[in-house]
């Protein structure tokens, strides 16, 4: 379910042409996790037009206008939280925050944690480089010192890995 302002939900009901199109009642889930109004129309003069609309996006265009800088174009929730936009949890990212504040593909769960025989190697990455950080006996020590780093060196644009005692 979207989390929504309901001064946002005012605007979505009330616009003219969002309302022409119904925005607010065919808003799906994307395979992105985002929510998305998605509506292919057939042209007068023949073929079709797709419209795409992401639902962040719009409210933070609409919003958060003046925080939209030169390298910050991409538009993400500070809870990481994709169906919640409300409009305090939308935030611009640089594609470099956004990209460190992905789900991690390591199998154990954290970023920048990697096994390797029976401990747990952290690395993070500065750059584009990799960097080794050190060698931890348990994954949750090595996530730890991932995070510290992380928000040493990246601040609130840091990813921190959900750690029991972090």
């Amino acid at each position: 379910m979207v989390l929504i302002d309901d001064y946002v939900y005012e605007w979505l009901s009330t616009d003219p042409y969002l309302s022409k199109i119904d925005l607010v009642n065919n808003l799906r889930k994307h395979s992105s996790g985002c929510v998305v109004f998605q509506k292919t129309w057939k042209r007068a003069e023949g073929g079709y037009k797709t419209e795409t609309y992401y639902l962040h996006k719009m409210i933070a265009e609409k919003y958060l206008f003046g925080q939209k800088k030169e390298g910050n174009r991409l538009v993400g929730s500070k809870s990481g939280d994709k169906l919640d936009c409300r409009v305090e949890n939308l935030v611009y990212r640089t594609r470099a925050a956004a990209s460190r504040q992905r789900k991690t593909s390591s199998k154990t769960g954290y970023t920048g944690v990697y096994q390797e025989h029976n401990r747990y190697r952290a690395v993070i990455s500065v750059n584009g480089k990799s960097v080794h950080i050190g060698m931890f006996d348990t994954a949750e020590e090595a996530a730890i010192a991932y995070n510290k780093l992380s928000r040493e060196m990246y601040g609130e644009e840091g990813k921190i890995n959900k750690v029991k005692g972090w």
